[in-house]
């Protein structure tokens, strides 16, 4: 039997969780004890005892067997780790998630598959459940949300289950396609010397120190016109203390939704190293303090309801205070490189690069998507972009000249913008992917809408088996990360070290402009980097197969 590759696994964990929840909804004390599984007209009920017993021993019996009839060896094999799978999350970091719109999102994809058998109160008695068994002495397994599942009757619509096992299936099989294409795309030179660039991952040979803005706010006439109200957030500031002959280029980085600017730290220490000024603006709107708050009843929404729009200004907002010598520390007096910066931004943080760097939002395509698409995707990333319809529909303009160079890791945005946004992008770009991605899946979020891009200097780049998380410095049960998507072996010391060397490549060439850094952005470049377990590809075009190529709006 062939071995399914570790992005399958990682994807299956959508439906591992949601199956776990629904063949084990019950138990001999506080739950159920049976569940009612239905396929087409008929309906059987099942001992939970017979579930567990499957679970961990393989032994079907007489009422089990017909159903698991339905799967296959290999998914039958999924099914019994996905039930015995312990998930590293704490009940503060499930309760996060499971309150957020991609959360509440994911509890009604599951309810498609298990409801209550009185179909009354799905919704929060899998909420309760989940919440419950991350508090459980044994962690959250399957077995630890039958115990705290509050019913006594669970309806399981397996025909809905296989459904959704397909769907990831056929979500894999596409990925995997379009990945082959990047490997195959991706020439690199045999006779490169396997040592050239790595010194770029090192620390460089300036001195830093860090400061923190704090109490900015901006009621600009500009962010009064955009969301109606001023903006109070804070940044911090990486800044070489080695002298130099010119003003130093800077670099801003922008985290993504439920982080903080303290995610890509080991970033702004290495660019700082090399003689950036980088700035860390934290978004008070989305991050991981704005779902506290929300939890707690501070704050009325998880995000902020303007915040597609906060996102980019907060960055306009600072490089002005830089620009305008408004900050209230001498060091940065004239010594600032303002006209060509650089950012790079993760997730979230990712389209607020893309809006600063020139794309629009394409608001019908974006509606299209939210009715048609968002009850069934496996795009966890559509369910935040969908926000955006939230904020008034006017002419918005969030483009920033002054940004030259985008580096965009696992970036969300493919029906935000649409082929027509990524369009409008003229400056160089690095679009980075994860092929483990579940949460902004790599074809449809970066492989896809890097083919729409038309400005000619750009790179693809593939850190094959990565996930969302594999780049930052967040583990996986703090707050920027989404329980139950990402890696269990949390961020990547690897993955960190690409990031390093490539973005060093990246702004030293297209920030400093300096030409030789040219060599570090190709296809031998990224050969010479790749180690397993995550092997590394880049290339500088990309032609996808054709039944896989995006429909334009």
């Amino acid at each position: 039997m062939r071995r399914q590759p570790p992005h399958f696994r990682r994807y299956s964990r959508l439906f591992g969780v949601a199956l776990s929840v629904a063949l084990l909804q019950a138990g001999p004390m506080l739950a159920a004890e049976r569940i009612f599984l239905s396929f087409l007209f008929l309906e059987r009920s099942i001992p939970v005892r017979d579930l567990e017993i499957y679970a961990k021993e393989g032994r079907k019996s007489q009422a089990l067997a017909p159903y698991l009839g339905y799967f296959t060896s290999e998914q039958q094999t999924q099914l019994r780790a996905s039930l015995q799978e312990r998930l590293p999350l704490n009940a503060v970091a499930v309760s996060q998630f499971l309150y957020t719109p991609v959360g509440e999102a994911f509890l009604n994809r599951v309810q498609q598959v298990v409801q209550t058998k009185s179909g009354q109160g799905s919704f929060f008695a899998l909420r309760s459940a989940l919440i419950l068994a991350a508090n459980d002495p044994e962690g959250l397994t399957a077995l630890s949300v039958l115990r705290n599942f509050p019913n006594k009757g669970v309806q399981v619509d397996l025909s809905k289950a296989l459904e959704l096992l397909n769907q990831v299936q056929m979500a894999v099989k596409t990925t995997s396609t379009a990945v082959e294409a990047i490997i195959q795309q991706s020439q690199a030179d045999p006779q490169a010397d396997s040592l050239i660039g790595w010194s770029l991952s090192q620390s460089g040979l300036y001195a830093w120190k860090r400061t923190t803005l704090e109490d900015l706010k901006d009621d600009s006439e500009k962010r009064l016109a955009y969301t109606g109200r001023a903006r109070d957030f804070a940044a911090d500031l990486y800044f070489p203390t080695t002298p130099a002959e010119q003003p130093y280029p800077v670099v801003v980085i922008s985290h993504g939704f439920n982080s903080d600017r303290t995610t890509y730290a080991y970033l702004a220490e290495h660019l700082a190293s090399h003689g950036y000024v980088v700035v860390m603006p934290e978004h008070s709107g989305s991050n991981g303090q704005q779902i506290a708050d929300w939890l707690r009843g501070r704050a009325q929404d998880a995000i902020d309801r303007t915040e597609f729009i906060d996102r980019p200004l907060d960055v306009t907002y600072i490089l002005d205070e830089l620009e305008e010598n408004s900050i209230p520390d001498v060091r940065f007096k004239g010594r600032l490189n303002l006209t060509k910066v650089g950012i790079l931004g993760h997730s979230y943080g990712g389209y607020t690069a893309l809006a600063l760097a020139g794309a629009t939002p394409n608001f019908e395509q974006l509606r299209q998507a939210c009715t048609s698409e968002l009850d069934n995707t496996l795009n966890v990333s559509l369910v935040l972009q969908c926000q955006a319809l939230q904020t008034p529909e006017q002419p918005i303009d969030l483009a920033d000249t002054r940004i030259q160079n985008v580096i965009a890791i696992s970036p969300i945005g493919s029906n935000l913008f649409g082929k027509s946004g990524y369009q409008n992008i003229n400056i160089p770009i690095m679009m980075i992917a994860g092929g483990a991605d579940t949460i902004a899946p790599a074809l449809p979020e970066q492989i896809q809408p890097f083919t729409w891009l038309t400005t000619p200097e750009k790179q693809l780049v593939l850190i094959n088996n990565g996930t969302h998380f594999s780049t930052g410095n967040t583990s996986p049960t703090s707050p920027g990360v989404l329980p139950g998507f990402g890696d269990a072996r949390g961020p990547s010391a690897l993955a960190r070290f690409y990031i390093k060397a490539l973005s060093t490549a990246s702004f030293g060439r297209y920030i400093r402009q300096q030409e030789q850094f040219a060599n570090f952005l190709t296809p031998s470049y990224a050969a010479n980097l790749s180690r397993e377990p995550l092997t590394l590809y880049l290339t500088p075009t990309l032609t996808l197969p054709a039944a896989q190529a995006k429909q334009d709006s």
